[in-house]
């Protein structure tokens, strides 16, 4: 079974890819994210957990489903994690949320796709987002073919500053830059409710058609880059820039 939490689109578009590939069910986890819930999830198939990278490292609402959810069936567990450039030291943390989880690590594959984190990098304009894209339908395959054969990954190198990435800088990303405070919406605002309902935390509700951010958020994006009238900015950061969302 192959479980992905979408975000701006990119793990969503690289789930379904791999659900062709290898015949495979897909699940949304966004439902279960919202409601802080886990699920007795049960597969014999292998567990493909498609997810995108925050801060050289599986997000903390990826993380804190899996660690409330139950597995039974298959014990083999992939992750699959789509980057603007690469993983860090990801791959050992999933090692040892997979010892949490009672899975069996098969190891962790790196996809590049359009960066769409505004909030601090620039997102590729069309063209070069669509050839992004089309690179990473070999390495998809590639990694389907794998998990066919029953093979791990193969395992990356890490050294002393994919570690650095992955471990303090990633706990200083979450408690310092992870913030709601500098989003902000203009008047260009048309109260479509969009950012609202793409919300995985539901952190965002509307107030006289305008909305307004709380205090829990996972930086994904969604809000912003999805907004058809780019209504929303990040502060000054995100201005000028274009956004980018996977299309469905």
């Amino acid at each position: 079974m192959i479980l992905y939490f979408s975000g701006t689109g990119n793990s969503r578009c690289c789930a379904r890819l791999l659900g062709e590939l290898l015949h495979d069910e897909c699940l949304d986890v966004f439902s279960m994210i919202r409601a802080g819930t886990g699920g007795e999830l049960r597969s014999e198939t292998p567990w493909v957990f498609v997810s995108p990278t925050y801060s050289w490292q599986l997000p903390r609402v990826m993380r804190d489903l899996i660690r409330r959810s139950s597995f039974s069936g298959s014990r083999d567990a992939y992750f699959v994690m789509t980057c603007g450039e690469d993983v860090g030291a990801a791959a050992q943390w999933n090692r040892r949320l997979c010892g949490e989880a009672g899975l069996r690590d098969r190891g962790t594959c790196p996809v590049v796709m359009p960066e769409n984190y505004i909030a601090l990098f620039r997102a590729p304009e069309e063209t070069e987002a669509r050839e992004i894209v089309a690179g990473a339908r070999p390495v998809l395959e590639e990694a389907a073919a794998r998990i066919r054969r029953g093979e791990a990954f193969a395992p990356g190198r890490t050294g002393m500053l994919d570690r650095l990435r992955s471990g303090p800088v990633n706990s200083l990303f979450y408690r310092f830059y992870v913030r709601t405070k500098p989003f902000a919406v203009s008047d260009a605002c048309v109260s479509c409710g969009r950012c609202e309902r793409s919300c995985p935390l539901g952190n965002i509700r509307l107030e006289s058609g305008r909305p307004v951010w709380g205090d829990r958020c996972t930086h994904c994006m969604a809000c912003i880059c999805g907004c058809p009238a780019e209504a929303i900015e990040y502060g000054r950061i995100s201005r000028g820039k274009v956004r980018y969302q996977c299309p469905e």
